[in-house]
């Protein structure tokens, strides 16, 4: 008999970020599964603070278009800034998966001009049929914003677990204002990030991409006295 744990390791073993995506829609019983799973996500005060804008068919496209149109401008506003900078081991894990991308996609290191396109398809969803934006509730700072990242990681893994293809984006959210006019997201809202899913393109390279993880001793301090 499998074992609750295999099946947490295996679904953390199997899900990637998927970076090009059929325009096969996925079923709303599946939709509705997969955000009732992610519900049960545990949150400080068990305040839930993560709203959901979940689009599909037309309204994905539009939506597409008005954040591709604002990334493509260069006008990014998040509403939570990002890392004041990456250093040490951090700018190595990001340069490393960066590298892993761009050798999947057989872009040169040098060629800046095709790193950038494919920046851009951030904004594009790559060609996901639905997207995810998820926000907080302002007032709730940095609590907030952690217990959403909860929320995500929770449903990344219930995609996995019922065939759906998903990507975690924090680039989205850099077009914060086209988010919030397009999905009639008040200010009272901090936009985390996105998440685009739907049905893999399994014959598209970005999607041969995978990333390491660090070992546990790079990451965890064993105090014991």
């Amino acid at each position: 008999m499998t074992s609750s744990a295999d099946v947490l390791s295996n679904l953390l073993d199997s899900r990637y970020s998927c970076r090009a995506f059929l325009s096969k829609q996925v079923p709303r019983d599946d939709i509705e599964g997969m955000l009732g799973m992610a519900q049960r996500t545990a949150s400080w005060c068990n305040s839930q603070p993560w709203r959901v804008h979940l689009t599909s068919g037309a309204a994905t496209d539009r939506l597409r278009d008005a954040v591709y149109t604002q990334a493509a401008s260069g006008a990014l506003d998040p509403d939570i800034p990002g890392p004041a900078e990456y250093r040490g081991e951090y700018a190595e894990r990001r340069r490393n998966a960066g590298y892993a991308l761009y050798n999947a996609l057989g872009i040169a290191r040098d060629d800046y001009a095709r790193r950038g396109e494919q920046m851009l398809e951030n904004f594009r969803f790559f060609g996901a049929p639905h997207v995810a934006v998820v926000s907080t509730d302002k007032a709730l700072g940095v609590y907030g914003a952690v217990d959403c990242g909860g929320y995500v990681s929770n449903l990344l893994l219930a995609a996995e677990s019922l065939g759906i293809a998903a990507v975690p984006q924090a680039a989205v959210p850099m077009a914060s204002a086209a988010l919030h006019r397009e999905l009639g997201i008040g200010d009272d809202r901090d936009i985390v990030c996105a998440v685009s899913f739907g049905y893999a393109d399994e014959a598209h390279p970005a999607n041969t991409c995978r990333t390491d993880r660090a070992a546990l001793d790079a990451t965890v301090d064993w105090v014991d006295e």
